[in-house]
């Protein structure tokens, strides 16, 4: 079976060069190694960098990778610049050669979206949350521009992609022996969060709904995000594989340390609220000591406080 998949094991882990296309792009805009994992049979990831964007990464900071079934392959997620989603169907490419049927975009996030025009010349399906083409056209333009603004010429082919196959709440893909369960969810990270469930081997792929090591975002409802980690962890994931980061937690142990942190802040917000506290003083003093738990916390707490205090004042 393996060999009908047309895969090859001594590839893994593959360092796949991804050089820029113009002779003015410098080593330091270039991605030097492109890892991929076979992390459970027929499922391959890429872990991303923890760092914040920058023209040494190019944007490579998600967890992106592919599926194969015996008939097509699968992408979820393809990285924050064109370069990386170049790079991870160059990996695909040294794996397998069976066509690329669907193109999975987990939410609305440049992270993990706007690679996906190295995808079009295999002319995928290009699958989403039912709420994502909008979330995207409000967006885009802005995370295309602010990409362009970090990356400068290695931003290049960098677009937004609509997806064309929406998903209103769950839906199957056959890959051939291979069968994917794509589950929409409620507003929680963002407004357009989407998972995939390989059936036969059990492997979740969470996407931002979870984040390792890296200090999670909210871009959607703190209470919403809480309550969908407490249905995710209801799941009978055999593995997973977070939006960012990776550990060795079982599954769903793995969601306790995101579900703390959110429980704390939306905690502490009610009550700086019912004290009277501005936004301000509920940013300078809400969940602080938390910074030696996760990386880049000065990048996103102050923001996660910022948007569950001005969710929380409207609770009654």
């Amino acid at each position: 079976m393996r060999a009908e998949l047309g895969l090859k094991r001594t590839l893994l882990p593959l360092f796949v060069g991804l050089c820029a296309a113009a002779t003015d792009f410098s080593t330091a805009q270039q991605i030097r190694s492109f890892n991929l994992e076979e992390i459970a049979p027929g499922n391959f990831v890429h872990y991303g960098t923890l760092e914040e964007r920058t023209r040494a990464n190019l944007g490579d900071q998600a967890n992106i990778g592919f599926i194969v079934g015996s008939r097509c392959v699968a992408v979820v997620d393809t990285g924050g610049s064109f370069r990386v989603g170049e790079a991870l169907l160059r990996a695909l490419r040294q794996g397998t050669g069976l066509p690329v049927w669907y193109v999975i975009l987990t939410h609305v996030h440049p992270d993990h979206a706007l690679g996906a025009a190295a995808f079009r010349a295999e002319q995928p399906v290009f699958v989403g949350h039912h709420n994502l083409p909008r979330s995207l056209q409000q967006r885009g333009k802005f995370y295309v521009d602010r990409l362009q603004r970090d990356l400068g010429p290695a931003s290049e082919g960098s677009e937004v992609v609509v997806p064309t196959l929406p998903v209103e709440d769950e839906i199957r893909l056959d890959l051939g022996g291979r069968a994917l369960r794509l589950r929409a969810w409620p507003v929680a990270h963002t407004d357009s969060d989407l998972t995939v469930l390989d059936e036969q081997t059990g492997t979740l792929w969470v996407s931002d709904l979870l984040f390792v090591q890296h200090t999670p975002v909210l871009d959607g409802s703190i209470s919403g995000f809480i309550a969908v980690i407490d249905r995710l962890s209801a799941l009978p994931a055999t593995r997973f594989v977070a939006g960012h980061g990776r550990g060795d937690l079982p599954w769903p142990r793995a969601l306790e340390a995101e579900r703390r942190y959110l429980a704390l802040i939306r905690d502490q917000t009610r009550l700086a609220l019912k004290q009277g506290k501005t936004i301000e003083d509920a940013v300078d003093t809400i969940g602080l000591a938390e910074e030696k738990n996760w990386v880049d916390f000065e990048a996103f707490h102050r923001r996660n406080v910022t948007a569950a205090y001005t969710e929380l004042e409207w609770e009654e």
